[in-house]
């Protein structure tokens, strides 16, 4: 068989309508005369940006590309590397993963072995290096950027100690401001330490800084009251609020690059008697779509779910209180009924994670766009399930399963404490029982419990009590509880595990919501045929070691098993 001759970078450009073949045979003239590379010619000549060569040379390549416009600098990786080291051989420490030992190296050519082999003899065995592509000019502007500052917060901090005013002109430059390097630094060690939202809290006399870590928030940090107007200033200004506005919320986003990949971020202002409080929810794109086997879901929730989503129509209902993580439920669902066969649609609030070949909207008050006239909309652009972000009201709720009832399968979000309290939930906000019956898939409650850390986490034999609100039999001897040490920041808890009850509805729950049933008749029903509430999913995680008793009688009330 005769081999694949490597497509040029010239013939690549012009089939992919970037370039023509006039603007193609000007470079090569001009190649020819100064003898440098096709791509910088084409880009000098302004026939494409760095930022497009970039990407179509890592697609052809097979390599990942960045873009460093954005990037927080990591400086820890900035001290594996020195600047010296970083300038000689044309490379960008980007950041470094202290768990996996892995250095990701940005470079303009990533098949530079020669390079890669100096940087590793430098470093040490210690990390693995992982090269990734960047643009000529992104490089030489990070490294004139990131190298000369200091880039770590304590540092930063005791340099803001002799700094002299902060102008807000000064504020609303790219630069090495502090401020800057403050606020950058702040939001890449939320990232790092794998925060949902950063809470900026101003007091009297300070600033609390505060970071909700599994579920649960942390002080971080208390600077003085000095610093926040200006902080409040180059926050507010990247992510595309109003700087003199101070009286009223706001809301905002920002996007910034951490490691390989695109961080969003969703900023609101709330005025309070002591200056605006500002909190920062993380999106972190990676982890906002997971695939729904990695969800860790128990045998009888994933087998009960799975045959949820194989109803070709009718209306699946998350519910749980916020931050339970129901929309990376809801995504990881959506992901996996994805296809080109499938037209999904979504309406949102806001919109929260992108994902692929979904068509997806944000609902907007100031057009009067809510819920319910959204739908309306969609149904006019044939598609085949629908999210819709959440029911809140009558009307919502009767367009939702207006769209079940007209052969669509609907996803949707409810705020109730239990699958079975959705029922005279929906009651109340005016959805009758014969609309129910029969157009109901599912209901799902979920809750995120607190992992136990794997590194600290210490056996014991359960009190009586225990025992008894465990169900637990005389071959069961023990349970875990947490410590706390270095890895998990002495919390004993490191990363989060969902628990969901999945109420599937069959024909005898139907029949029960026909006759206007009560939610305890319902769930005794459901008990009959094998119903699990999230009490009985959260045991199941104490008794195999994953969480403690503790942990899981925070978010689930255990008494009833008394």
């Amino acid at each position: 068989m005769a081999e694949k001759k490597p497509v040029r970078l010239g013939d690549l450009l012009i089939n992919e309508g970037l370039i023509t073949s006039d603007q193609l045979k000007i470079a090569l003239i001009e190649q020819k005369a100064n003898g440098d590379q096709l791509g910088r010619v084409l880009v000098s000549l302004g026939f494409i940006s760095e930022e497009i060569l970039r990407d179509v040379l890592g697609e052809s390549l097979g390599q990942q590309s960045i873009s460093l416009k954005k990037l927080i600098p990591d400086h820890a990786a900035l001290k594996v590397v020195d600047q010296t080291t970083a300038r000689q051989y044309h490379v960008l420490p980007i950041s470094l993963n202290s768990e996996t030992k892995q250095l990701l190296l940005g470079m303009t050519d990533t098949f530079n072995i020669v390079v890669i082999d100096r940087i590793a003899g430098i470093i040490g065995t210690e990390y693995d290096i992982e090269p990734i592509l960047v643009s000529e000019t992104d490089l030489e502007y990070a490294l004139d950027q990131f190298y000369g500052f200091e880039l770590s917060i304590d540092g930063i901090l005791h340099e803001l100690e002799t700094y002299g005013s902060f102008e807000q002109e000064e504020l609303q430059q790219e630069s090495s401001h502090p401020l800057v390097r403050l606020i950058d630094a702040l939001l890449f060690d939320a990232v790092k330490k794998e925060a949902s939202d950063i809470h900026f809290e101003p007091e009297a006399k300070y600033l609390r800084i505060r970071y909700r870590i599994d579920g649960v928030l942390r002080q971080v940090r208390s600077l003085h009251d000095k610093f926040w107007a200006a902080m409040v200033v180059r926050l507010k200004v990247i992510s595309n609020m109003d700087i003199t506005e101070t009286r009223l919320p706001q809301d905002g986003r920002i996007t910034m690059t951490i490691g390989s990949h695109e961080i969003d971020f969703r900023v609101a202002s709330q005025p309070t008697v002591y200056g605006e409080n500002i909190v920062l929810r993380i999106l972190d794109r990676k982890k906002g779509i997971v695939p729904i086997e990695q969800l860790e879901l128990s045998d009888h929730a994933m087998s009960q779910v799975q045959l949820m989503m194989a109803r070709p129509e009718g209306i699946i209902i998350i519910t749980g209180p916020t931050g339970s993580g129901k929309t990376t439920t809801l995504y990881s669902m959506l992901n996996h009924l994805n296809d080109v066969s499938v037209n999904i649609m979504t309406l949102e609030d806001p919109v929260e994670y992108p994902l692929p070949m979904v068509r997806q909207s944000s609902i907007n008050s100031a057009l009067k766009m809510d819920f319910a006239s959204g739908i309306r909309s969609l149904m006019r652009q044939d598609p085949d399930i629908i999210l819709v972000g959440e029911v809140r009201d009558g009307e919502t709720a009767t367009m939702a399963f207006r769209a079940a009832m007209t052969g669509h399968k609907v996803f949707t979000t409810l705020h109730t404490n239990s699958a079975v309290a959705s029922f005279p939930r929906l009651q109340d906000i005016g959805v009758k029982n014969s609309i129910m019956t029969g157009n109901i898939i599912g209901i799902v409650a979920q809750r995120l419990i607190r992992k136990l850390c794997d590194a600290c986490k210490q056996a014991y034999e359960p009190e009586d009590i225990e025992r008894k609100v465990l169900g637990m039999t005389d071959q069961q001897t023990h349970i875990y509880k947490e410590v706390g040490c270095e890895k998990c920041y002495q919390t004993g808890y490191k990363g989060r595990h969902a628990i969901l009850e999945v109420l599937r509805i069959d024909t005898d729950l139907d029949n029960c919501i026909a006759k206007s049933a009560t939610a305890q008749e319902i769930e005794q029903r459901a008990k009959q045929n094998g119903f699990k509430s999230l009490a009985d999913e959260g045991v199941v995680k104490v008794i195999d070691g994953t969480t403690s008793i503790e942990e899981l009688s925070r978010i689930v009330d255990l008494t009833q098993r008394l």
